[in-house]
C-alpha cells in the first residue's frame, strides 16, 4: 500500500493518493482533476473519490473526478449535496477490494458533517485521513458556518479528536488541511503524522474537557478570506472540473477596454509592482498566497486580468484563481513596458527596509507607521505608535487613523503582505512608502 500526497501550497491543503495493488483511492481532490490521473498514469484503476467535508476553501473535483474514472463518489451522509453520492456512514465499512477497506468515523467540528476516513488493510487500521479535524499540531476550526455554531461545533471537534485518539499509535495521520489554510484554528504543520505522535505534542490533546478546548480554538482564530462563503453552496449544488486554460495575451490598448468591468492583479514581484504598475490593480506575487489574496481583495468571479512577466506562467495563475471559483481570466499583459509606452499613467511607490524604517524611526521624525499584519500578529507585539489595518480591512477604508495627506510607511512581517496594502492605499489616495525587505519581527 502506498500514500501519494499532492500538495496544492496555495490553499493549503493536500489530496491523497492510495494505491494498493491495481487499485486507487482519492481523497479530497480539487477541481483540477488532470494532475491527479496524471499521477496515477494507468498504474491503478480509481474505485473511490473520498470526500471528508463539505469544503469551504475550494471547489471539489471529486464528482467529476469519479464521473471520469468510473469510481464510487462517497460524501459524508449528512453532507446535504444534490447530486449522487455514496453515503459514508459511521463505522460502515466501505470495501475496496484486495483486502483493502475504508472506515468511516464521524468526527464533527470543522464542519457538522465531517467524515475521517480510516484504511483498514488485512484487518489492521495502518492510516486516516482526517480532512479539517485532527491536523498536525492543530485542530480545523469551527467557525466557518457562522459565529453562533463555532462554539457547539468546537465542543463537537474535542470530542472528535478524543475519538481519533483511539486508534493506534502507529496510525498515520493524513489531514486535508495544513501549514498555509485559513481552515486551520491555529499553527497547523506542513505534513503527516502518527496517532501516537499527536496525543504526545499536539498540544490541544493536553487540554482537559471540552469547554477548556472550545476556548483555546475560539481564541486563537484569524479572519478567513471573503470567497469562503461561496465555497460550500458550489460544493453542493454544482461542482465542476477545471480544464487547463488558454489566456490571451493582450496589449494595452485591450486592458484599457477591459479596465472599468475587470480587477487587474499584478502578480509579478513586489519591486517590480513597486516600479511601475497599473493605477488601480492589486499586486499580488504570483506563488503560495497568490489565490487566496485574489479571492479576498476582488469581488467573487468578477472578471480578471493579470499582469505578469513574460516567464511567469498565466494558466498557472489561471488555474490557482479558478479552484477557488475565479473562472473568467480574460487576458494577460506582460508588464507595463507597453501600457507605459501607449502614454498611459504608471503609478509608482517607494520601497524600503526593515532596517531604514528603524533608522528612521531612531531619528525621531513624527511619522506613520501602518501595521497590516492579522490581528493576533499585532496582538503579540508591534511598533510602538503604529497604526493596525489589517490588509482586508482596508477595502473599508483607513478606519479615520491614518491621514492620507501624509505619507504612510507600510509594514508587515515579510514586505508581502505591505505590497498588497500599497494598492489599495493608492485607491483611498495615499502615498505608501513599503518596508518590502523584513517587517515588525525585525524591528520589536
Amino acid at each position: 500500500m502506498q500514500i501519494d500526497p499532492v500538495r496544492t501550497a496555495s490553499l493549503g491543503d493536500t489530496t491523497y493518493l492510495l494505491r494498493h495493488d491495481d487499485l486507487a483511492v482519492v481523497v479530497d481532490p480539487q477541481r483540477d482533476i488532470d494532475r491527479f490521473l496524471d499521477r496515477l498514469d494507468g498504474t491503478a484503476g480509481i474505485t473511490h473519490v473520498l470526500e471528508t467535508h463539505v469544503h469551504n476553501d475550494y471547489i471539489s473535483g471529486g464528482r467529476d473526478l469519479a464521473r471520469r474514472s468510473g469510481g464510487d463518489l462517497v460524501l459524508p451522509a449528512g453532507s446535504g449535496v444534490g447530486f449522487p453520492f455514496v453515503p459514508a456512514f459511521h463505522h460502515e465499512d466501505i470495501d475496496v477490494g484486495s483486502g483493502l477497506r475504508i472506515r468511516p468515523l464521524h468526527t464533527p467540528g470543522h464542519t457538522p458533517e465531517h467524515i475521517s476516513y480510516v484504511v483498514v488493510l488485512d484487518d489492521e487500521p495502518v492510516a486516516v485521513f482526517t480532512g479539517g479535524s485532527l491536523l498536525v499540531g492543530a485542530a480545523g476550526r469551527s467557525d466557518l458556518l457562522g459565529d453562533e455554531f463555532a462554539e457547539q461545533l468546537a465542543r463537537l471537534q474535542y470530542g472528535s479528536l478524543l475519538r481519533l485518539a483511539e486508534l493506534p499509535d502507529a496510525v498515520g495521520v493524513y489531514p486535508t488541511h495544513g501549514e498555509g489554510s485559513f481552515c486551520t484554528a491555529s499553527g497547523a504543520g506542513k505534513f503527516s503524522s502518527t496517532i501516537g505522535e499527536e496525543k504526545a505534542s499536539n498540544p490541544l490533546y493536553q487540554l482537559s474537557d471540552a469547554a477548556s478546548f472550545a476556548a483555546a480554538q475560539l481564541s486563537a482564530l484569524t479572519p478567513y478570506p471573503a470567497y469562503y462563503p461561496h465555497m460550500a453552496p458550489i460544493n453542493r449544488s454544482n461542482p465542476t472540473a477545471l480544464d487547463r486554460p488558454v489566456v490571451p495575451v493582450i496589449e494595452a490598448d485591450r486592458l484599457a477596454e477591459l479596465i472599468d468591468e475587470a480587477a487587474v492583479l499584478d502578480g509579478r514581484s513586489r519591486f517590480d509592482f513597486a516600479a511601475g504598475h497599473v493605477p488601480g490593480s492589486i499586486g499580488i506575487e504570483l506563488g503560495d498566497s497568490f489565490a487566496p489574496w485574489a479571492g479576498w481583495l476582488v469581488e467573487f468571479n468578477r472578471p480578471v486580468v493579470l499582469v505578469l512577466n513574460p516567464d511567469q506562467d498565466a494558466g498557472e495563475a489561471s488555474i490557482e484563481l479558478g479552484r477557488i471559483g475565479f473562472t473568467n481570466v480574460l487576458g494577460v499583459m506582460h508588464g507595463v513596458d507597453g501600457w507605459r509606452r501607449s502614454g498611459r499613467p504608471v503609478a509608482t511607490f517607494e520601497t524600503v527596509t526593515a532596517a531604514q524604517l528603524g533608522q528612521h524611526l531612531a531619528d525621531g521624525p513624527d511619522s506613520q507607521v501602518l501595521d497590516v499584519r492579522d490581528p493576533l500578529e499585532w496582538k503579540a507585539g508591534h511598533i510602538e505608535g503604529a497604526v493596525h489595518r489589517y490588509v482586508p480591512d482596508l477595502l473599508e477604508g483607513l478606519g479615520g487613523e491614518v491621514d492620507p495627506a501624509e505619507p504612510v510607511w507600510v509594514v508587515c512581517r515579510t514586505g508581502n503582505r505591505a505590497s498588497i496594502a500599497a494598492g489599495l492605499l493608492e485607491g483611498l489616495g495615499v502615498e505608501p512608502i513599503v518596508v518590502a525587505t523584513g517587517g515588525v519581527p525585525d524591528l520589536i
